[in-house]
């Protein structure tokens, strides 16, 4: 009896093993990866590098809040990273200096700060609602109605951009308070990186403690089901869709910001590491779920990643096929578990 019992104990431990294993493989892959980038360079495990990481995070922090709200709810996003480098630009056009030379808009006043953060948020906000028409009521599948997006928003984009008499010159110029978001700190903590833990802890009491939270999960889970116990699927993914777009045009000002320009090709691709960061962070294709710690995790590795593998000088083009290669074994992952969950 005694063996038999051992042997169960065993049994179970190995599953439970196995589980461990399926369900955090990519982490268990992606610390090792940085274990051996720290053994090749040790300065990377620096408090330097540490500020490096979360400042060049933050910007993708907020993005990829944006998407898990999406995803949550069971739909998909292809217009994140080219509403990011809308309002990028839209941002870096009205934060500029009066003493700028090739200002964009000449006679244009010297603008508050917070003006162009709130007009970047607000047109971000406008074409999430686009988007949400497009699939709450056009009955557009969510994948080709956000690239249908995201290809309308990068021809605004080139021809806002193309006015004169900026004729596509990367933007700069910008005033010392708007700038100062980007480059500036708090008791030694980066503006940038408290701006996006404001907007985690925005979201995860949204999410966590509100009931529209609550139906959020619900339409994600089972839309027919949610709209038979009352809950309206229509508002609901309008409310996603906006909520999404106004944190891309956030993360569009924070962007122009940390980086001191902006140009048209802002944003590009950044609706991918957001899908696989929130896809390593726990959320699920299928909706239903996800969690703010989750993906903030998921951004924090794949930042590391990258940040990583260029500090020990691995060329990008290496790193776009890790990237790749880590997207596609996040959603065999995925897909793993919904398969084992049926």
């Amino acid at each position: 009896m005694r063996k038999r019992t051992n042997t169960s104990i065993s049994e179970r431990s190995k599953v439970n093993l196995k589980n461990f294993i399926t369900q955090n493989a990519l982490f268990i892959i992606m610390f090792g990866i940085i274990i051996i980038i720290a053994i090749i360079s040790p300065n990377f495990l620096s408090l330097q590098v540490l500020r490096d990481i979360l400042t060049q995070s933050s910007v993708k922090f907020v993005v990829a809040l944006g998407c898990m709200f999406i995803l949550i709810a069971g739909s998909a996003d292809l217009s994140g990273g080219r509403m990011v480098g809308l309002t990028a630009v839209i941002a870096g056009s009205l934060a500029q200096a009066s003493t700028y030379s090739h200002k964009f808009f000449p006679d244009l006043p010297e603008l508050f700060f917070v003006f162009p953060i709130l007009a970047a948020i607000g047109v971000g906000l406008v074409f999430g609602l686009v988007n949400g028409f497009a699939v709450s009521v056009l009955k557009v599948p969510a994948f080709l109605a956000t690239l249908g997006i995201s290809m309308i928003l990068y021809g605004i984009n080139l021809l806002y951009f193309n006015l004169p008499p900026n004729n596509a010159q990367p933007l700069g110029g910008f005033t010392k308070d708007f700038a100062n978001i980007g480059t500036g700190d708090i008791f030694g903590i980066p503006i940038l990186v408290i701006i996006s833990v404001g907007c985690m802890i925005f979201v995860y009491i949204l999410l966590t403690k509100t009931t529209l939270g609550k139906e959020i999960y619900a339409v994600g889970g089972n839309a027919e089901a949610a709209r038979v116990s009352g809950i309206n699927v229509f508002k609901i993914l309008l409310f996603i869709f906006a909520i999404a777009g106004a944190l891309y045009g956030l993360g569009g000002s924070m962007e122009a910001a940390r980086t001191g320009s902006a140009t048209s090709n802002y944003g590009n691709s950044y609706e991918l590491d957001a899908i696989a960061s929130c896809i390593v962070g726990g959320c699920s294709l299928s909706g239903g779920v996800g969690t703010v710690p989750g993906v903030v995790l998921g951004v924090i590795v794949f930042t590391v990643i990258n940040y990583g593998l260029t500090f020990i000088g691995i060329s990008t083009n290496y790193q776009y096929i890790i990237k790749g290669l880590i997207i596609i074994f996040a959603i065999a992952l995925d897909v793993r578990k919904n398969f084992t969950k049926k």
